[in-house]
């Protein structure tokens, strides 16, 4: 599709576009009202019988963890056993009703928006899948978010409570506050909350409609022109579709924008508590909203700044001239990008900028490949595989098999010797290409120290052969647990450092396993897994070697994994046993 050039190429590209995109809006519009009453009802009644049905066991089990854990002090617990009822009672009504918002945007937007992607440059039988597209998808998308929010409301709530109440490490104190501070927080609290809400809601008001009008100028000159975002998509709809709904995103970002100031109001009391200080926290009241304007400013292309006072609320908030210096160079010169950024009519880069969902398809397709190999060196237990797939308790194989799978990534990554993450041999990982998302830059920032700290530690083949057995059957709680797998080394902090790599790769993977696409997508692939096991003979060969173990001479104690042993052969000897018979079901 080529840009047309000229004012009266792009006129009469607006004017042919008008009654093409209205066409496609009136057939979305007849599609996403057919499809809504049934998203809504299959959401609603779905997560509605899940809240209602757990209810009982989530109140219960909430007191029982927060009255058991030690990661609470005395006051805070307190605190907490008599401010749950609230959340608790509020929690079934604030999910019912969320469902219901939450169905109807997804039931009505979801075919709008296929049918205005059924006429891109790469679909064929454009006509045709104008009609059908978005109709099957979103009823069955519907289905998948009441079974992610079952497994959420019965696996992930219940590994949250879990880790509550697992015991302190000796040098972690609990979260206590001082009963000598609490009038002050409160005293804060009570100020700050109606006095940011009040304030950032007049801050977000009085930008909303410089939000309002710079989006649709810069729609409508890309609408116009063919630049910017629709450039890159050549799907000029969009254009149009993005033009209509952009009231409701400017609505949408009041809104957060008021939420949020509820939590900024509440964590002057945090401030006060933190600094034990009342001025401090009354300064950050005020300094809040500073930070809001200018981070709206920012987000705008606004001047830069706040015109608002911003007093300082932390003792050491002041930073040296030097570093004041450069940070306000960094300040201007970040601003100087932005406004060129906004001069510049095409937003299309030349590198390729990866999603989070391209990370996340990465991370199961590599457990896919992993755990095939993992399965033949009988690494992978088919009694693991069984509980998974008979009992749903997948905690052990979901941690062990990405954790190893990351791991790998993390030694290829530091051989390599990459600035990102080699994800594999077409893909890698950068800050030029990473998606822009915090969460993903809480998750990626932990494995990156990791791939250095891997790299000084210059790990032979052998020493990695060995890794892949650690990973998958031992708890790397303690050095003394390697003395029996004959590890090369010797040295206890070599050891422990790699220990310490593990124990937190794994506990960067309990956290992804809460996810709720994270239990469906990996239920999934242990089923696929189970299949394949079955047809090629692995999972006999490893169910009659476990019956003549149990027969012969017991379970068998830890095997040696060093000593320049090829892992390999485990699978390259178990391929020639003969075949047993076995079902875990």
């Amino acid at each position: 599709m080529e840009v047309p050039i000229g004012f009266l190429a792009k006129l009469w590209s607006f004017l042919s576009f008008l009654p093409f995109f209205f066409l496609l809006l009136m057939l979305g519009l007849l599609k996403g009202s057919l499809i809504a009453p049934l998203v809504v009802g299959i959401i609603v009644f779905g997560n509605s019988a899940v809240i209602i049905g757990l209810w009982p066991a989530h109140f219960l089990w909430t007191y029982c963890c927060v009255a058991k854990t030690k990661r609470l002090g005395l006051v805070v617990k307190v605190m907490a056993l008599i401010s749950l009822p609230l959340p608790l009672l509020l929690w079934p009504i604030l999910a019912i009703v969320g469902s219901l918002l939450g169905g109807l945007g997804y039931g009505f937007f979801a075919p709008l928006v296929a049918t205005f992607e059924a006429v891109g440059e790469t679909s064929t039988d454009k006509f045709f899948h104008c009609f059908i597209d978005g109709c099957w998808s979103t009823i069955n998308g519907s289905c998948t978010v009441v079974r992610d929010f079952t497994d959420f409301c019965f696996h992930s709530y219940f590994s949250y409570m879990d880790e509550l109440r697992e015991h302190v490490p000796p040098n972690e104190k609990p979260v206590d506050i001082k009963l000598s501070k609490l009038p002050s927080c409160l005293l804060v609290i009570v100020l700050g909350v109606p006095l940011d809400v009040l304030l950032i809601t007049i801050v977000a008001l009085w930008k909303s409609p410089y939000m309002l009008l710079k989006g649709w100028k810069r729609l409508l000159e890309d609408l116009i022109g063919r630049e910017g975002p629709f450039l890159e998509t050549v799907c000029v709809p969009f254009a149009g579709l993005a033009i209509i709904l952009w009231p409701i995103a400017v609505v949408v970002a009041v809104i957060s924008a008021i939420i949020s100031s509820l939590i900024l109001g509440f964590y002057a009391g945090v401030i006060v508590h933190q600094e034990d200080s009342l001025w401090l926290g009354l300064a950050y009241i005020v300094s809040v909203v500073s930070l809001f304007e200018e981070y709206v400013n920012d987000l705008l292309y606004l001047r830069e700044g706040s015109c608002l006072p911003r007093p300082n609320y932390r003792r050491n908030m002041n930073p040296p001239d030097g570093d004041r210096n450069d940070r306000k160079n960094e300040s201007e010169g970040s601003y100087n990008s932005k406004l060129l950024l906004e001069r510049s009519k095409t937003l299309k880069c030349t590198i390729q900028q990866y999603k989070p969902m391209q990370v996340w398809d990465w991370l199961f397709k590599s457990c896919e490949e992993d755990s095939r190999m993992l399965l033949r060196e009988g690494l992978i237990d088919f009694k693991d595989i069984g509980e998974c797939i008979v009992k749903g308790n997948c905690k052990k194989l979901s941690v062990k098999l990405p954790a190893w799978s990351i791991f790998q990534c993390l030694l290829v990554s530091a051989k390599s010797n990459s600035s990102g993450l080699v994800i594999s041999d077409e893909i890698e990982l950068t800050k030029n290409n990473w998606p822009r998302d915090k969460v993903f830059e809480w998750f990626i920032g932990p494995l990156l120290i990791m791939k250095e700290q891997i790299k000084g530690l210059q790990l032979d083949e052998n020493e990695e052969g060995c890794l892949k057995k650690l990973v998958m059957d031992y708890k790397n709680e303690k050095p003394e647990e390697w003395d029996d797998t004959g590890f090369l080394s010797k040295d206890n902090v070599r050891r422990a450092q790699l220990q310490a790599i593990i124990r937190r790769l794994q506990g960067i993977v309990a956290s992804l396993s809460r996810i709720p696409t994270f239990r469906r997508r990996f239920t999934g692939l242990v089923k696929m897994l189970y299949m394949e096991a079955v047809q090629s003979g692995v999972l006999a060969n490893q169910v009659a070697k476990s019956s003549n173990s149990e027969r012969g001479h017991g379970n068998e104690g830890p095997s040696d994994c060093g000593h320049g042993k090829d892992s390999r052969s485990l699978g390259e000897n178990s391929e020639h046993e003969a075949p047993g018979s076995g079902n875990i079901v």
